[in-house]
């Protein structure tokens, strides 16, 4: 099973313009993330398929692992590195199976150990937690303690991501925690210049 990189994970924007953001996703790998999602909730299944085969092959000249959020069938099709599930959006030892061992398998399991771990028994590589802080994308999401972080590497012993709310400024609180990758949006692709944003994340690294 591979392991997620350490360092920043980026989430695409719900952005509709492909070649927009060909450009930001572009010039978040020259600034050094280690891992990109493509996420769009509100797009079709047509400009979904058209976003994410344009961003696999930049992703692969850079080795950046390339994870699809919450479309089993569309990382099969396209043979994306891996796979993204949120707590309603289908069953972890399902993916699993379909995806085979070799592929990224992540979980968000908000402020909860235990859903952590049965998205582990259930086949999940990373766990994701989340929201850390209040977020613009989920604003009424319920805040995850930093604690999980020290308590999930005793308890579950899988990568965790934090999410939610991350900014330049709290970032370095997520890593103090103990936490294996950030997870950004807006605070990196709304950035006036996204590359040197990124290069600033990776370096708290």
């Amino acid at each position: 099973m591979s392991i997620l990189p350490r360092g920043l994970y980026a989430i695409t924007p719900d952005e509709n313009d492909t070649a927009h953001l060909f450009e930001q996703v572009s010039a978040a790998i020259q600034g050094g993330i280690a891992i990109l999602q493509y996420r769009h909730k509100g797009a079709s299944a047509a400009l979904k398929r058209e976003q994410a085969a344009a961003l696999l092959p930049l992703c692969r000249a850079a080795n950046v692992p390339f994870i699809i959020n919450d479309d089993l069938w569309l990382a099969m099709e396209l043979s994306a590195d891996g796979l993204h599930l949120g707590g309603e959006d289908g069953c972890i030892a399902t993916a699993r199976k379909t995806l085979g061992g070799d592929k990224f398998l992540g979980s968000s399991c908000y402020g909860s150990i235990e859903r952590a771990l049965a998205a582990k028994t259930a086949g999940a590589d990373h766990i994701a937690f989340g929201a850390m802080f209040p977020s613009q994308t989920k604003p009424n999401a319920k805040q995850a303690p930093l604690s999980l972080f020290a308590q999930a590497h005793e308890q579950v012993g899988l990568p965790t991501v934090g999410i939610g709310g991350v900014t330049l400024e709290n970032a370095p609180q997520l890593v103090a925690a103990g936490a294996h990758a950030i997870a950004v949006i807006s605070a990196l692709f709304d950035a006036p210049d996204v590359a040197e944003r990124a290069r600033a994340f990776t370096k708290i690294f």
